[in-house]
């Protein structure tokens, strides 16, 4: 039975809602001569850019037609639901339309595997290689790489598309295995390598000229579930940060477990989504992008797992007491950064603001910092020294709430 457009977009776009992997930012593409669009500085799917706009994208699969079975996956071949696959043509109009309307600044489009991986490849190509050189579209377009397809025509994709991402989904092969057995890590991992070593090469060749085709120019990100499987958060973690120094990612995305699919070997959940879980797992990966920690000093073969009762920066530091107080005088920006309560920004002008004046709590305030948490891991020009570590330990549980006792909480 035939379908409409209408129903086809209400399918397709409801089917992509579980992929979080698609806000961003960071390409530079301008509109082309006689086109329209511009993917500069963009975000996507309602997200921030940089500047602080809030920008969106049309977010739709291709197809939720698939050939695997995967357990955590709504589209997975089991499930009895409506399937619908666009056309090329029908993707392209869409965006043209949506754009022109003012409703997206861009496109994100995934999709399952239909037939096989080259085949869905293909597909995907079509639709912003159809874009970029018949409608000479500028805008922001975030293609899936999908896994198991092969390097010419990932690599082909990379020209066309500002960002692409390959979903790791699980954060061990044990588990991929466990719960989607006819996926592996070696076919997910070959093409976030490969779209690595090609970005390298492109950015040490010299540009012939400015129609030299620009290559991956936001570059990619990938997705972990959180909370399907055993997997702790120093397993998480490890993977992420190796997604971030071998592959180059710029950002890899954490989506907590939502049981959408009967099946004996997912856990059941007694109470929410690991929405917490999922929180603080993004902040450690911040403290690993941003503020130079390592994974293993954010959780470790001891402490596995973060704490849910405080942010991971606050409990290194009261891990790590004989780090503190850090004297805002005379501290390095590194140093700083590690007091919590302090962030990049404030860092960056304590560092410069003291060249000229004496760093006073005054000051501290109009830059930004949380003194409610730092005043106990710094020192400055007429602050007390608090660093008796009950009292520390104390003052700082009772910001926490009445729920928690003080006691054991350094390791």
């Amino acid at each position: 039975m035939s379908i409409t457009l209408e129903q086809k977009l209400s399918i397709l776009s409801a089917a992509a809602k579980y992929d979080v992997s698609c806000s961003s930012s960071g390409s530079n593409r301008n509109t082309p001569e006689g086109g329209f669009g511009c993917g500069a500085k963009q975000g996507i799917c309602h997200s921030f850019t940089e500047d602080g706009r809030c920008v969106s994208l049309l977010k739709i699969l291709l197809s939720n037609n698939c050939r695997y079975d995967c357990a955590y996956c709504a589209n997975r071949r089991s499930n009895d639901i409506p399937r619908a696959t666009f056309k090329v043509c029908e993707v392209v109009d869409l965006t043209i339309g949506f754009y022109e309307r003012n409703y997206i600044e861009g496109l994100f489009l995934s999709s399952g595997v239909i037939l096989n991986p080259d085949y869905t490849m293909e597909a995907l190509i079509r639709v912003a290689k159809t874009l970029r050189q018949e409608h000479r579209f500028g805008g922001y377009i975030h293609l899936k790489a999908i896994p198991g397809a092969s390097a010419e025509l990932v690599h082909e994709a990379a020209l066309y598309a500002d960002r692409m991402s390959v979903n790791v989904e699980l954060p061990s092969q044990k588990s991929l295995l466990f719960l989607a057995p006819e996926k592996n890590y070696e076919s997910v991992f070959r093409p976030m390598n490969f779209l690595a070593e090609r970005k390298t090469e492109y950015l040490a060749a010299p540009k012939s000229s400015r129609y030299t085709p620009r290559f991956l120019p936001a570059g990619q990100s990938t997705q972990m579930i959180v909370g399907a499987t055993p997997d702790s958060d120093l397993d998480i973690l490890r993977l992420a940060s190796g997604f971030y120094r071998k592959q180059r990612l710029k950002r890899v995305y954490y989506s907590g477990y939502i049981p959408i699919n009967e099946d004996a070997r997912l856990p059941v959940l007694t109470s929410q989504p690991p929405l917490l879980r999922e929180h603080r797992l993004y902040q450690a990966d911040w403290l690993m992008r941003f503020y130079g920690f390592q994974f293993h000093e954010i959780v470790d073969e001891k402490i596995p797992n973060l704490d849910s009762r405080f942010d991971p920066k606050l409990g290194w530091a009261l891990r790590h007491p004989e780090f503190f107080p850090v004297d805002l005088e005379t501290a390095d920006y590194e140093a700083i950064l590690r007091v919590p309560g302090i962030g990049v920004k404030s860092a960056k002008m304590i560092v410069q603001g003291r060249r000229f004046t004496a760093i006073r709590e005054e000051h501290l305030k109009k830059l930004g910092v949380a003194l409610n948490r730092a005043r106990y891991f710094i020192r400055f020009r007429g602050s007390l020294r608090l660093m008796n570590q009950r009292a520390v330990n104390e003052a700082v549980w009772s910001r926490q709430g009445s729920l928690f006792e003080p006691a054991g909480l350094l390791t």
